[in-house]
């Protein structure tokens, strides 16, 4: 099987738990560190499935590496090559198959609830979860690209998530570990957000931690199953 190609933006945004999965899976991955050396590949049959992780740039940058996965993300789209994307990767994703991405209303930093939206194509995904614990660290957002469908929704978001046939592409991380987001916390005065409904200081997100993140891998590993059903085995 050919490896998924995981694609690093920054070095604190790794794979972090959607790694792990993959690994119990026994499903081959690589890791394209972007964020060392912008080379994106051109073709996507060289791989089983696309994942982009998250990251502090904008999709509206401009910075070349961003164009070349916007067309990678495209030409996988064609081939029926599953793309999966957290945060700045879900943007990557909603951008390359036409949404905009824009500012959301609010910041949204540190945990929150998200709700799993009453459809068939959420229920696919999600099974009869209604709703879980999430991990949020975003300013901007996504519009729904055509003929994809919402999934998923937040207080403070409306576009936490949405799938396009194998595609999926999320606003919140799902892949967080604890490691992750005591790194993330270290860069938290950086963001200039004040404590609110809304956005969390890192003593908020350290409470329940552990519930916290058990909470959340139940939802990431039914989404992440669902989506390595896709993946191409030529």
């Amino acid at each position: 099987m050919k490896p998924v190609a995981i694609f690093r933006h920054s070095p604190g945004e790794g794979p972090g738990y959607f790694s792990a999965f993959l690994d119990r899976r026994l499903v081959p991955w690589q890791l394209i560190k972007i964020d060392e050396t912008p080379a994106v590949p051109t073709d996507p049959c060289a791989f089983s499935g696309l994942a982009f992780m998250g990251g502090p740039m904008s999709v509206n940058d401009p910075l070349p590496w961003i164009e070349q996965e916007l067309a990678l993300i495209c030409a996988a789209q064609a081939r029926n090559i599953p793309v999966i994307g957290h945060c700045l990767g879900g943007q990557l994703m909603a951008k390359a198959f036409g949404a905009v991405v824009t500012r959301n209303p609010v910041k949204e930093i540190g945990w929150g609830t998200v709700r799993v939206l009453d459809n068939p194509i959420a229920r696919t995904w999600f099974g009869e979860l209604p709703e879980f614990h999430a991990f949020h660290w975003h300013g901007e957002t996504f519009s729904l690209p055509p003929a994809a469908i919402r999934i998923l929704e937040s207080s403070h978001c409306a576009s936490q998530a949405f799938a396009l046939g194998p595609h999926l592409g999320m606003q919140c991380h799902v892949e967080m570990t604890e490691a992750m987001i005591r790194l993330w916390n270290r860069h938290w005065a950086a963001e200039n957000a004040a404590p609110g409904p809304s956005v969390q200081t890192p003593a908020q997100m350290a409470e329940r931690m552990e519930e916290r993140l058990a909470s959340m891998r139940v939802a990431a590993d039914r989404l992440y199953t669902r989506w390595i059903e896709g993946l191409q085995h030529g």
